[in-house]
């Protein structure tokens, strides 16, 4: 066996073409688009080379390829984070231990170059709602957009070689016809009363408006959550519009309060149900057959993207009434989209978890965020709670 950097445009396309002779077989597995990977390793598109770096390989025998890994650091953010943000990602590979420890191996080498003290596991190179974690249950449902698909035996692999579990996150499924808990029916009647208080879904003609309010929301909800950045009011933007094309307004909700914006439920059509006709190819051909297949598959499953309540009005109902707005639109104007997917649910963020529980469903999918300490003398510690 042999490691190779990938260097080269022949490398590139290896990298990019080795999991679909991988998972030639496996009838759940979609193909991810192939730009969306090359832009992670391209400083042009991704941000995260400002302060880090990364380098990837193949691995081959007899001059096939038979697995690729990458390995990425970030320098901390802030004076109080003490350690590189440091990893390994787009981890494929044969059902081979040996193979696989080849990979590790590889990337534990890099990182410790670059004085990490640690590698975590499959990661991306930026955020992490993006390709990150791996698939340790709900082999049998499709992947969502931009999240992971694996072998079951990939879980052995990781856990013969060292790894430990760092956190999980979670994708609780819900069919969307089931009543919402009932004291999410409470929160949303008590904010009903207040007239401060006023619901309203996503509208296309003021789109700049109520974009601008989503990613307020969002980073006043969030930024504080280890692993998440600010998103600047230019990248929230560009996000958003290139989420316009697949948008439907009424799916996407808002909380104001005294005409300020309080939470954001934002919810999107399941772009992979169309995506998987392209193969992998988003030119001229690929967007034509995601329009035609657009237009003419029933999509019938939504994706829960974002969810966030600004800190000031945690604790006053708005998350009940924004959840029981999206709820009562769905079934009454769009009966055709029959379950709802809440993914990234972290297992260290428990009062989310008890929202997502009470607007329902079960945890379907878990993807495993998996930690190597290379000090194998230092004691291990699961990610704290929030």
């Amino acid at each position: 066996m042999q490691l190779v950097p990938v260097s080269s445009k022949k490398d590139r396309k290896e990298f990019i073409g080795f999991p679909v002779r991988l998972y030639k077989d496996e009838q759940h597995w979609i193909r991810p688009i192939d730009i969306d990977i090359e832009d992670v390793f391209d400083p042009a598109k991704n941000k995260s080379f400002r302060t880090g770096d990364c380098q990837r390989w193949l691995l081959k025998s007899n001059n096939e390829v038979i697995g690729r890994i990458a390995a990425f650091i970030l320098e901390k953010k802030s004076d109080q984070e003490k350690e590189l943000s440091s990893g390994i990602g787009f981890f494929e590979c044969i059902n081979d231990q040996q193979a696989a420890d080849m990979l590790f191996n590889t990337g534990k080498q890099w990182l410790e170059e670059r004085s990490a003290t640690y590698m975590d596991g499959p990661i991306n190179f930026g955020r992490r709602d993006r390709w990150w974690g791996l698939l340790t249950k709900g082999f049998d449902l499709e992947p969502n957009y931009q999240c992971n698909y694996h072998f079951p035996y990939y879980q052995k692999l990781f856990e013969n070689y060292g790894f430990k579990t760092y956190f999980e996150q979670y994708t609780f499924v819900k069919v969307i016809k089931e009543p919402v808990h009932p004291r999410l029916v409470y929160k949303s009647e008590m904010v009903a009363k207040d007239p401060d208080y006023k619901v309203t879904h996503f509208k296309m003609n003021e789109f700049d408006r109520f974009a601008k309010d989503i990613i307020e929301v969002y980073n006043k909800a969030w930024v504080n959550h280890e692993g998440v950045s600010t998103i600047s009011l230019e990248q929230g933007k560009a996000i958003m519009k290139r989420l316009k094309s697949v948008m439907v307004e009424e799916l996407i909700w808002l909380a104001y309060y005294k005409d300020e914006p309080a939470a954001i439920f934002v919810n999107i059509p399941e772009v992979n149900q169309v995506l998987k006709y392209v193969n992998g190819k988003l030119n001229l051909l690929g967007k034509l057959k995601f329009l035609w297949y657009k237009s003419r598959i029933k999509r019938r499953k939504v994706l829960g993207i974002i969810f966030g309540v600004s800190p000031e009005h945690q604790g006053k109902g708005v998350d009940g009434a924004i959840i029981v707005a999206f709820a009562d639109e769905a079934n009454q104007n769009h009966p055709q989209y029959e379950t709802i997917e809440m993914h990234g649910i972290g297992d260290f963020n428990r009062k989310m978890i008890l929202v997502v529980k009470q607007v329902g469903g079960d945890i379907r999918k878990v993807h495993t965020t998996f930690r190597y300490l290379f000090d194998r003398t230092q004691p291990f510690e699961r990610m704290k709670s929030i």
